[in-house]
């Protein structure tokens, strides 16, 4: 077993008794040997210089630094703990870095030109998939000569196989940077595109997604958005009678189409080639919503490695915790903290079912959120509830200047703005899943922060994961770990 398999499970262990030495009386003692365990653990790292066979990059949509806090807090939580110690699973990979967002003409990025820096190498635009830096917004004249090319066309060319999985719609921004091109975002059918820029060169997101791309196309799409593949007799979107979903079965051998959680568990494997999985007309739902006939995001993510696995060749799967970032522009911390405990779930299965020998995983998010947590809370104290400090007296809630409390968490931004007198919050009121948190700046959506995020990364090459770093570098260590494009010269 490599070393870094050997750090992951011992640092996993470390963790999960790391609770014990601060309930113990020789607080100072555990902490300084836990500090030297931690040590040993670094010293013995060595750099994973094989090529690899797989690549599996995570995307934590809209999960920011602050968001990994307060979801490693609420993961360790929801089992009864203080949280602080807990570390969510990517958390304990050998290698971190800070990775820089911005857009080339935005301080504060999109999800569609960060997806693009991830998926190609350069960045771009706000706002577009996969196009040139140059390529005006919504523009399609001159498009095809600029169109930047996507780490699957280049996987698919060496004959890896290819795979997107996503809790949003899988015409979204993240999801879509995997294998379209579009000068604008919203272009997720045909009927969004304006009359005047159709063509063949300027084709809706959905339709993009049955494209050969040097290869057969990709193997496996698991998500949200049903209507963008479906025309309107067929409760769809589409006008131009394309069911999107009958031409991926019909021209690819072995390939499946299904709906449902319970058609997801019964896909035979072994007889199954490709599988196109959508679960929902427009976005998945919130995990806390419980809808059965909706999988779980760590289910996707075994379903597609089990598939992908098949090849001998190797695969590249994007898997994006896509509503994140939609709780957080709702000003919800509830939902945003519950969907980044299921991408670590899901990062958990995934190492579960993989040889981080020969797989590369990296995990990062698009970009960050105007999401904040403040205010003194003593250890322990509920990550969604109003602050109460340490040693405070007979238990009493901290108040602001103006003699109410007050949560951890809050935005910037959003829906939740304070109009007038802030209201005097109740411990209930503010646990209750629908709660918006107070916000300084009334927002219909909460919006994006400009903040570096993190990026973690175990398996060959990982150690390329350091320091401050451009977003689209995260593609070339990609491509550096599977000598992708230096492969695809060959053929």
């Amino acid at each position: 077993m490599h070393i870094n398999r050997l750090l992951w499970l011992s640092t996993a262990i470390a963790v999960g008794a790391s609770t014990a030495y601060s309930q113990q009386s020789n607080q100072e003692q555990d902490w300084l040997s836990d500090g030297e365990k931690a040590i040993q653990q670094r010293l013995v790292i060595t750099p994973n210089t094989k090529r690899a066979k797989n690549v599996i990059l995570f995307v934590g949509d809209g999960m920011g630094v602050s968001t990994l806090t307060a979801g490693r807090i609420r993961e360790a939580q929801l089992r009864g703990e203080t949280g602080e110690e807990n570390l969510l699973a990517f958390e304990t990979f050998p290698y971190t870095a800070l990775v820089k967002t911005y857009n080339i003409d935005a301080q504060v990025p999109d999800s569609a030109g960060t997806a693009s820096a991830l998926n190609t190498g350069s960045k771009t635009r706000i706002g577009v998939i996969n196009t040139g830096p140059n390529q005006p917004q919504r523009e399609c004249a001159g498009m095809a000569a600029t169109n930047l090319t996507p780490l699957a066309y280049y996987a698919e060319k060496v004959g890896m196989s290819t795979g997107i999985v996503s809790t949003a719609r899988l015409t979204h921004a993240t999801p879509a940077a995997v294998y379209a091109h579009s000068p604008a975002r919203g272009w997720e059918n045909d009927t969004e595109i304006p009359e005047d820029k159709r063509s063949p060169e300027c084709r809706d997101i959905a339709q993009q997604i049955l494209d050969n791309i040097n290869g057969d196309g990709i193997d496996v799409a698991l998500g949200g958005g049903r209507r963008n593949f479906l025309p309107e007799s067929n409760g769809g979107r589409r006008q131009d009678g394309l069911n999107i979903t009958d031409a991926w079965v019909k021209s690819r051998e072995g390939a499946k189409y299904i709906t449902t959680n319970d058609e997801l568990q019964n896909v035979d494997v072994s007889n199954t080639n490709r599988l196109l999985g959508l679960f929902d007309s427009s976005h998945m739902d919130f995990t806390s919503e419980g809808n059965q006939d909706q999988p779980h995001l760590a289910d996707m993510t075994e379903a597609a490695i089990k598939l992908l696995s098949k090849n001998e060749n190797g695969f590249y799967l994007m898997v994006e915790g896509g509503r994140i970032d939609h709780a957080h522009h709702g000003g919800n911390a509830f939902n945003a903290l519950n969907e980044t405990v299921a991408l670590s779930a899901a990062v958990r299965r995934a190492i579960e079912l993989v040889d981080i020998e020969e797989t590369l995983i990296l995990v990062t998010a698009d970009h960050s959120h105007v999401f904040t947590m403040a205010g003194y809370p003593e250890r322990g104290n509920p990550i969604l509830g109003l602050v109460k400090a340490p040693y405070s007296e007979d238990g009493e809630y901290t108040k602001g200047t103006d003699g109410k409390p007050y949560t951890t968490l809050g935005y910037h931004n959003g829906r939740g703005a304070i109009k007038g007198e802030r209201k005097d919050l109740s411990h209930e009121e503010v646990l209750d899943p629908e709660f918006q948190q107070q916000a300084a700046i009334p927002t219909e959506s909460e919006t994006h922060g400009g903040e570096d995020v993190a990026l973690f990364g175990i398996g060959p090459w990982s150690h390329l994961v350091r320091g401050t770093m451009e977003q689209n570098v995260v593609f070339h260590i990609m491509d550096h770990a599977l000598a992708l494009r230096e492969r695809a010269k060959e053929k």
